[in-house]
C-alpha cells in the first residue's frame, strides 16, 4: 500500500457505494412500478414488452454501454437537452455511472419484484377492494407488506448489481480517477498496470461488501 495514497484507495470504494446507493433507489421504484403493472394487467403485446424489459439481462454490458453512449451523447436530442439543462454533458460523469447501473440492474429487480407481487393472493387484494379500499390503498396496505421479502431482495440485488457494474459504466462514464473511477474499473486498471497488491485490496473490499449483502438477504429469507 506504500505505492498509493489512502485517498486514491478509498475514492473508488466510496464512489461505487454512492453510485450503487443512488441507482438502487431509482431502479427499485422504476422496477417496482413496472413489475406491479405487468403482474396485474394483460394487454396485447405484453410478451414483447417484457422481452424488451429483460433484454439488458442477456446483452453484453458493452453493448448496453454503447447504446447509452449513442442515446445520451451530445449528438442526440436527449444528450443535447440534458447538456442545456445542466450546462454539462452527462457522459463521463458519476451520473452516467448511475444511469448505467440502473439500466443493467433493472431486469433483475423487475423479475424479483414481479415474482413477489405474483405470490400475493388475488383473493386477499379483492377482499380489500370489496371492503372499500382504493387501488393505492390495496397496494400500500396489502400488496407491499405481503411482498416485502421480495422487495428487500430486489433492492439488495439492485445495489449489488450497481456495485459490480463494469462494461456499461466504462463506456459512458469512463475511468477518471476521483471522478468516475468505480471499484470494478479501478481493479481492471490495477491489473493492467501490474499492481496485483492493489487489485487484491480492491477485490477484497468488493468481496466483503457483496458477502455482507448476500448474507443479509439470506437471513431475511430464513426469518
Amino acid at each position: 500500500m506504500e505505492q498509493i495514497a489512502w485517498r486514491d484507495f478509498f475514492d473508488p470504494i466510496l464512489l461505487s457505494l454512492k453510485v450503487a446507493a443512488v441507482s438502487s433507489v431509482f431502479v427499485l421504484i422504476l422496477g417496482g412500478l413496472a413489475a406491479w403493472g405487468m403482474s396485474r394487467r394483460s394487454f396485447r403485446g405484453k410478451s414483447f414488452v417484457e422481452t424488451a424489459i429483460l433484454l439488458p439481462l442477456v446483452l453484453p454490458p458493452t453493448v448496453v454501454g454503447f447504446i447509452l453512449l449513442v442515446v445520451l451523447g451530445k449528438k442526440s436530442w436527449i444528450g443535447a437537452g440534458m447538456e442545456m439543462l445542466f450546462n454539462q454533458s452527462i457522459i463521463f460523469t458519476w451520473g452516467a455511472a448511475v444511469i448505467a447501473s440502473i439500466v443493467v440492474a433493472f431486469p433483475l429487480v423487475y423479475q424479483t419484484m414481479k415474482t413477489g407481487f405474483a405470490s400475493v393472493s388475488r383473493d386477499v387484494e379483492d377482499a380489500g377492494r370489496s371492503s372499500g379500499a382504493k387501488e393505492w390503498q390495496v397496494l400500500r396496505y396489502i400488496t407491499l407488506p405481503l411482498a416485502w421479502r421480495s422487495i428487500t431482495a430486489a433492492y439488495i440485488l439492485g445495489f449489488a448489481r450497481g456495485l459490480g457494474e463494469f462494461g456499461a459504466t466504462l463506456m459512458i462514464a469512463g475511468n477518471i480517477p476521483h471522478k468516475t473511477q468505480t471499484l470494478p474499473t479501478a481493479i481492471y486498471i490495477a491489473v493492467e498496470s501490474g499492481n496485483q497488491t492493489l487489485a487484491w485490496c480492491w477485490a477484497g473490499a468488493i468481496i466483503v461488501i457483496s458477502f455482507g449483502l448476500v448474507l443479509f438477504v439470506n437471513r431475511k429469507s430464513v426469518n
